[in-house]
Order: structure tokens, then C-alpha cells, then sequence
């Protein structure tokens, strides 16, 4: 009998079970209403979303791990909590390696709590969903953003065979439509999109798989600052803003488009390739919509009608889309209320291929939901304790969702150090207007009994009071309010004192003669128009930075040309950097590294054959 068997499998291999595979798609800052699956927008146009909700299953009450990107993002590949890895800002695209959570001793005056100072890098200790289907066989890739770490904290050790753009920066480099600025990967044509890019990068690597499955995980830059997209898409939404519409971007909306473009170029790849039967496909965002940025002189998108949005702990900062296809699990076209968040699909993918691990999950199984019964009593946690000061904000806090109830917990944020709370039924008051604590001791106690359990059992370092604390600093009326931007000094005096130069994605100070750049982007830089230089010519100038690589760009006619340099670090250092132009130089741009600190620069020079030197000392 066992020779039949054999003989079987040797001769009729089609009828061997073969493992599904997986492609996980991850928006970035896409909104709960940023698509067309909830009826809560008219402006913005989804038809791939729709088309692959058809296909499986649409969850009207799924959460990210946090209210910002990067926790989202571990807490996807890990199954772990932001709570448990201490991953719980978007930081790690910093210089500094810092992989363990501390608690400062104090914090500012008008603070009831301690914030903690949260990991840059998510330690390679932590076992992902990518090294476990490794393990089992699977191709592995990562397309797009990462924001976990650059190496040696990169896809490429985190389990994944093949990383592009292979980027450790919080968005696209520079922007979405070429010239790119990524370090090694270039557009192939003028204008390129980069998540027209993505997907058929992604489709052409799943071609190549024919040796068995794969996970594929693309993850998009789409739709997170800058805010840019195809000026043709743009044109064609601004015919149909509505003044009266929240949402009436029509950047945002070509960026939506461009988005949904993504991932219909994947789901015409796997249906070409015939293997839609055999792949779940994962949809869903790392948080909320943004909602306190600005452009086309308004917002780029409302959650309406969910409160807040990304860098809150209300439903617009956490409550987000998401679609599940499980060819044999979920039914086509199918709905469901059931809560889940992004650590339950780690492990709901492990019980669905029926594979065993001895791991750590703070997420559960969801195989239940997707075959369309509910998860009565499911819990989910968000912890985010810190106070970014946007519209909404709320000082560092907890939350739980239960059925149709939320509980958020403010660390000490009440009388005498203890701790404030906020409840809301979601059925009756998806808004979270009401706040039902007063009136709810004893399910406020229930729910919060959970929040402590979870923080114990997750290890997390949970905010303090802070005992420099002065009543008389603390301003509650501030709470929920965006907090104002100062400026050190007029717009006017600031230009004057950079002498012609421009600085773009930075904050630029002139201080003793020295210039200070401080908040700095991926695609920091300073420019000047250098077009009375020509030919051959050199930049010049006296740094003090970190460590690490950057380059020069001139760009005739805006066409860039670019040349790399490397900085020692720590201390003043001059560098000059050959530009071999054969004509005009046009814009020149001096890119600056990414780094948390102040980059300082005491003069700049440009000089050429056939120009005048510019000299910039004193600043």
C-alpha cells in the first residue's frame, strides 16, 4: 500500500499539495475612509482595491499595532506587540543604534508622565513571519518600505532573500515621480512613478518563482509624505474637488490613484501567471489617515467620520483598511465586524498553513473570522506612550478594544498621579464624542484590568510620573490642540542669512556665523543656482556631521548629475567634491546625511573654469 502511495505521488506530482503563497501589501498612511470598501468617500476612487475585495474577504473593524508607521510595520513581521519590541516611533531611519527601551528620569515641567525612549532598529533577535516560511521552503522579498532599520537591521537580515530599493528612509527618496534620490536604484525612464515601479519590480521577481512558493511583501510608499504624484492624475482630480468635501486634495487623490494602480498591476500579474488560486493576498495600512499636514491648501485627507488621525489614539489614528483573500478560506465578496489587528496575521498564517512554531505571539489567529464566524471577547491593544502634539493628541496612553467598547488609559494623566481614562462605545458613538468613564466605573475597571495584564505580560516600560512636574506649567485646555510651530526668526531674516542658498526638507539656523541644519529629512539638502558656472568645477566646503555618505548634485536644465562623498565625522572637515559638468551647472544641491543631531557648515565655495568663485564664510 505504502509503494501505491509512493508511486502516486512520483507519477502524478499535480496531485501533491502545494503551499499558498502569501503577498502582504501595506499602505502607508492610508486612511480607514481612503478607500472606496467603507461608503465614507466620493472623491477618491479605488476600483483594484474593490476588485480585490471580490475576491475574499473586507474587514470593517481591523487595527494597526499603533497610531505610526514603523511599530505597525514590526508588529506585522513579528506578531509582537510595540509594547513587548519597544518599537513605538517612527525613528529608525536615525544614525544612532539604540536597541533597548530607557526611561529618563524627568520630563518637562507642564508633563504629568515620563515618556520612554523607545529603540531605533528592530533587533534581529526577533523571529519573523519572513525567516519562518524561509525555513519552510519559501522565496522571500521585500519590495518598497522598510523603516525598520538600515543594515545591518535590513530586510536582507530579517529574512528576506532580495530587498528594493533596499531604502532605510521613512518615505520615497526625494520624491514619488522621478529623479529619484534613492542610494543605488535608479528610474528607467524620466518622470517614472515609484510604485508603478514597485509593482512591476514585484511582478517581474514572482515570475522568476517557479520552484515552489513565496512571500512576497510590498510594502508601499504610497501615500505618505512628500505629496506629489503624476501632474496629469493631479489635473484630472482637481476637476473634481468639491470645496465643500473634506477630502478635496487632488494630490492626495492622484496619489490614491497611483496607489490602487499598484495593486492592480499585482493582481494582473498573479491572475497572468495563473496562480490566484494558490496565494493569499494581505491588504491593509501600518495607521491612520494623515490629517495635519497641508496640501492644496487643506489637508491631504479627513478620516470623517472617525476622529483624529495618524499620531492619535482615536479611531483615525488606528482604525484602517483591510482585505483578506484565502482561496478555500474566505468567502468571494465577503464582510465582516470581527476586530483583528496587525499582529493577529502572523500567527493566523502559521495555523492556516498548518505550521507549528515555538514562538511568542501577542497576536492571535484570526482563521476563525476569515471563514465568517465571529471573535466574540477578542481583545486588542494599541500602546503609544508619547505626545506628538497634533490635532487630537492625547498624552501617553494605552488603549483596549472589546467588543463595541474602547477604553483608553492616560498614564497619571488624573488627580495625584493616577491614571485618566476615556471610554467610548463604538457601536453608538463611532465618533468618540461621549466619554462614558464617569458614568461606567465598573466596566472601566474590567477594561482596564486588561490594559494592566497586558503590560505585564508583554514586559513593556511603561511611562511614570514625573516627578518634576509643575501644576502650575500644566495647561489641559492644550490637549487635542495643534501645537504651534515657533520660528526662531522671520522668514526674510532667514533667507538673508543663507546668502543665496535654499534649504529644503531641514530647518536652517545661522548661528555665530555658523549654519545649523536641524530636522533633517531623507532628501535634506541646501541649493543655489549655480548657472554663471561652467565646465569642470569644484564644491568646497567645512562640515561637522556624523559619520556616513552623501553627495552633490547639479542639475543642467534639471537633469541631475550626481557625485558621492564620505564624511569622517565627529569633528570640522573639509571637503571638496569634483563636479565633471561640460556645461552650465544650473541648480547645485549638496545633500546632507540623515542624522537625529545638528549637521553644522562654517563656509560653502563653488568655483570653475569659467565662473567666478562664490565664497560663502561667516554665514
Amino acid at each position: 500500500m505504502r509503494f501505491f502511495v509512493i508511486a502516486i505521488l512520483l507519477f502524478c506530482p499535480q496531485l501533491v499539495a502545494v503551499q499558498p503563497n502569501v503577498i502582504i501589501v501595506l499602505a502607508d498612511d492610508l486612511g480607514w475612509s481612503d478607500t472606496s470598501l467603507y461608503g465614507t468617500t466620493s472623491y477618491y476612487q479605488t476600483p483594484n482595491v474593490e476588485r480585490l475585495a471580490a475576491r475574499g474577504m473586507t474587514f470593517s473593524r481591523a487595527y494597526s499595532a499603533s497610531p505610526l508607521c514603523s511599530p505597525t510595520r514590526s508588529a506585522l513581521l513579528t506578531g509582537l506587540s510595540p509594547a513587548r519590541t519597544g518599537i513605538t516611533t517612527p525613528n529608525c531611519h536615525v544614525p544612532q543604534v539604540v536597541l533597548e527601551t530607557t526611561l529618563p528620569k524627568s520630563a518637562a515641567p507642564n508633563l504629568k508622565s515620563i515618556q520612554p525612549t523607545p529603540p531605533t532598529r528592530l533587533k534581529t533577535e526577533y523571529r519573523t513571519l519572513a525567516e519562518t516560511l524561509k525555513e519552510a521552503g519559501y522565496a522571500t522579498a521585500h519590495f518598497g518600505k522598510w523603516h525598520l532599520g538600515p543594515e545591518p537591521y535590513s530586510p536582507l537580515q530579517h529574512g528576506f532573500d532580495f530587498d528594493l530599493p533596499h531604502h532605510p528612509g521613512p518615505g520615497p527618496a526625494g520624491s514619488f515621480v522621478a529623479p529619484w534620490k534613492f542610494a543605488s536604484f535608479k528610474e528607467n525612464s524620466p518622470g517614472e512613478h515609484i510604485e508603478d515601479r514597485m509593482a512591476a519590480e514585484a511582478v517581474t521577481w514572482m515570475e522568476k518563482q517557479t520552484d515552489g512558493p513565496f512571500l512576497l511583501n510590498y510594502w508601499m510608499f504610497s501615500v505618505h509624505a512628500p505629496f506629489d504624484a503624476k501632474k496629469a492624475n493631479i489635473e484630472k482630480h482637481r476637476s473634481r474637488v468639491d470645496p465643500k468635501d473634506e477630502q478635496r486634495s487632488p494630490t492626495y487623490a492622484a496619489m490614491i490613484q497611483s496607489m490602487d494602480d499598484g495593486i492592480g498591476t499585482l493582481l494582473d500579474g498573479v491572475d497572468r501567471l495563473g496562480i490566484a488560486e494558490n496565494t493569499i493576498i494581505i491588504l491593509t495600512s501600518d495607521n491612520g489617515g494623515n490629517m495635519y499636514n497641508e496640501v492644496d491648501g487643506t489637508t491631504p485627507t479627513s478620516n470623517r467620520p472617525l476622529r483624529g488621525g495618524k499620531a492619535t489614539m482615536f479611531e483615525g489614528g488606528t482604525r484602517v483598511p483591510c482585505v483578506v483573500v484565502w482561496p478555500g478560506i474566505t468567502k468571494p465578496g465577503s464582510r465582516s465586524d470581527a476586530i483583528v489587528q496587525s499582529e493577529d496575521f502572523y500567527p493566523t498564517l502559521l495555523e492556516g498553513l498548518q505550521m507549528t512554531e515555538n514562538s511568542t505571539f501577542d497576536g492571535t489567529s484570526i482563521l476563525t473570522a476569515l471563514k465568517g464566524d465571529p471573535l466574540n471577547g477578542k481583545a486588542v491593544f494599541q500602546y503609544f506612550p508619547h505626545h506628538p502634539g497634533v490635532p487630537d493628541w492625547l498624552p501617553p496612553s494605552v488603549s483596549v478594544h472589546r467588543d463595541d467598547w474602547k477604553l483608553i488609559r492616560i498614564f497619571h494623566g488624573g488627580e495625584n498621579r493616577a491614571h485618566r481614562h476615556l471610554l467610548f462605545n463604538l457601536r453608538d458613538d463611532l465618533g468618540e464624542k461621549n466619554n462614558l468613564a464617569p458614568s461606567q466605573p465598573e466596566l472601566v475597571a474590567e477594561l482596564d484590568a486588561l490594559i494592566t495584564k497586558f503590560l505585564a505580560d508583554t514586559k513593556a516600560v511603561v511611562p511614570l510620573p514625573n516627578p518634576a512636574f509643575d501644576p502650575s506649567k500644566y495647561h489641559p485646555e492644550l490637549e487635542g490642540k495643534a501645537q504651534p510651530k515657533t520660528k526662531a526668526a522671520t522668514k526674510d531674516d532667514a533667507v538673508a542669512a543663507l546668502q543665496g542658498w535654499k534649504a529644503r526638507d531641514c530647518t536652517a539656523n545661522v548661528q555665530k556665523g555658523i549654519l545649523r541644519l536641524t530636522k533633517l529629512g531623507d532628501a535634506a539638502f541646501l541649493g543655489i543656482a549655480a548657472g554663471k558656472h561652467s565646465g569642470l568645477s569644484t564644491v568646497t566646503f567645512r562640515i561637522k556631521a556624523q559619520p556616513g555618505r552623501s553627495h552633490v548634485d547639479w542639475l543642467p536644465e534639471g537633469k541631475p548629475h550626481r557625485v558621492d562623498f564620505t564624511l569622517k565625522g565627529g569633528e570640522w572637515e573639509d571637503i571638496t567634491v569634483t563636479l565633471p559638468a561640460d556645461g552650465p551647472l544650473g541648480i547645485v544641491r549638496l545633500y546632507l546625511p540623515m542624522q537625529e543631531t545638528a549637521v553644522e557648515i562654517d563656509w560653502i565655495e563653488i568655483s570653475s573654469s569659467t565662473g567666478t568663485k562664490l565664497t560663502r564664510t561667516g554665514f
